[in-house]
């Protein structure tokens, strides 16, 4: 095998590890943003119904 095709593969495998990284990165984020959404929702409810 080549260096170039080497170079490649190493370069395709980082690509693929990095999506996989970034993915899972953003799905845990998400969940987190949308957690502080809902509690301050809820908290904003139950201060408007309260008073």
């Amino acid at each position: 095998m080549s260096s170039n095709a080497i170079y490649y593969l190493l370069l395709l495998v980082a690509v693929i590890a990095a999506a996989y990284i970034v993915k899972r990165v953003a799905s845990c984020l998400i969940r987190s943003i949308v957690a502080i959404v809902l509690l301050a929702l809820l908290t904003y409810i139950y201060l408007v119904v309260m008073r």
